[in-house]
């Protein structure tokens, strides 16, 4: 439903993401782990067509930057942008009218009461906490019902009722055949959620395992996110020798 095929991303002379390839199946859950700096949010940017990029980056078949890719694609970024001067009702008919969704108000009403916005619907953008902020931002994601969704660093600042119902909606979401991309460094946030994991540091993709791979393996997601970011075979920065990959590690 995804692919990312041999993407480089620069900001000038510093390399992002350095020669990255993957494939994201329908009805799975991806989670791309990686410290601060590793790359998650720029490649996720690329995916979502923000950012310009060396490689290809296909979204159901399409070009990620063509009308029918962006039919396909939703995003909820790490960092809310809400318009202060529309309330949180408004910002739902915005995305509405963007994605030319009809008959809308119903899931509207099914987000609101599952994320406790039903009372805040009058309220303006600039008036919610960084809570409600957020919980508004995955709403404005949800509301298309994307084939494809981007979630970076989605749990951040969410109280538990609406960890809980997120979580719920990746299951539901999952079973209706949708590919989910969630990027985080919190491991204990999608401990239970993932089907596959995409382990990113300095640019480049460490490790591309799934779930059941690991099981056999005998690891944790933990375990395998640390071998593969502090273990003894990464790069040594002082002599400068290559890290070996995982499929290298794995022997």
């Amino acid at each position: 439903m995804l692919n990312v095929s041999h993407v480089t991303k620069k900001y000038g002379k510093v390399t992002a993401c350095s020669d990255l390839s993957f494939h994201l199946d329908p009805g799975s859950v991806t989670v791309l782990l990686g410290p601060n700096g590793a790359g998650k949010s720029t490649i996720m940017k690329s995916i979502i067509g923000f950012l310009r990029y060396d490689g290809e980056i296909t979204v159901g078949g399409y070009p990620n930057k063509t009308a029918d890719a962006r039919r396909l694609l939703g995003y909820i970024p790490e960092m809310p942008s809400l318009y202060p001067n529309l309330t949180v009702s408004e910002h739902m008919e915005f995305i509405a009218r963007a994605y030319r969704l009809n008959d809308y108000k119903v899931r509207m009403e099914e987000l609101f009461r599952r994320f406790e916005l039903t009372d805040k619907q009058k309220k303006f953008g600039d008036e919610l906490s960084k809570g409600m902020q957020q919980k508004l931002n995955i709403c404005l994601g949800l509301l298309p019902e994307p084939k494809v969704l981007l979630l970076d660093e989605p749990m951040i600042g969410l109280d538990p009722h609406a960890i809980k119902e997120l979580k719920l909606l990746f299951e539901e979401m999952r079973t209706e055949g949708r590919t989910m991309l969630v990027s985080t460094h919190i491991i204990d946030s999608v401990d239970m959620l993932w089907d596959r994991t995409i382990i990113m540091d300095r640019g480049s993709i460490l490790a591309n395992v799934a779930r059941d791979e690991l099981d056999k393996d005998g690891r944790t997601l933990e375990q395998l996110f640390f071998d593969m970011t502090e273990g003894a075979d990464r790069t040594d920065e002082t002599s400068g020798e290559e890290s070996t990959s995982w499929e290298e590690q794995a022997k």
